[in-house]
């Protein structure tokens, strides 16, 4: 077959394609009429006082996690800022040092572990998320509906924990943030 051919068989298929679609789309607008103006008016105000409720909740629980998101990096920074300084004085010890820059160390691991605790969480369709590491105890603060939150998802949190830290299911809090 030459390439003369290929080229008009392969058109001639892309317009019988569009011709079947054209046909469809014809034969769906007689079948079930003109929408009715008051009908899509009615639909269209509900969509839209949907979506400004969802916005609405949306941005309220945003607002919270951010904000604990900023309280806990000044939080960070501030003893991150003391420790240092407590190293670097003149008069600090070996052990004083040896021990500020332990705390560094722990801090540094906390928050790359918290980091990836919250991005495992949101992978898991949480749509945000803060995880708080302690010493004794790892707090996660979800958005949760108004009925709480599910089996399912608490039982995706706990799983999530305790596979990324060595923390037990015991010194696991989770805080349901309601909008």
């Amino acid at each position: 077959m030459t390439k003369t051919k290929k080229r008009n068989l392969t058109l001639l298929a892309v317009l019988m394609f569009v011709a079947a679609a054209v046909l469809l789309n014809w034969s769906y607008n007689q079948r079930w009429g003109n929408p009715d103006a008051e009908m899509v008016s009615a639909e269209d105000a509900g969509i839209q006082e949907a979506a400004a409720r969802a916005q609405k909740l949306a941005a309220s629980a945003s607002g919270y996690f951010s904000e604990a998101r900023l309280t806990r990096q000044v939080s960070r920074d501030e003893a991150l800022q003391l420790l240092q300084t407590a190293a670097s004085a003149e008069s600090a010890s070996q052990e004083t040092i040896d021990s500020a820059m332990n705390a560094i160390s722990a801090m540094a691991t906390s928050s790359m572990k918290e980091s990836q605790i919250e991005n495992l969480l949101i992978a898991k369709n949480f749509a945000d998320c803060v995880v708080y590491i302690g010493n004794d105890a790892i707090t996660v603060a979800v958005p949760a509906p108004p009925e709480g939150l599910s089996e399912e998802a608490v039982a995706q949190i706990t799983d999530i924990i305790l596979n990324e830290t060595s923390y037990q299911a015991s010194q696991l809090n989770i805080i349901e943030v309601k909008a």
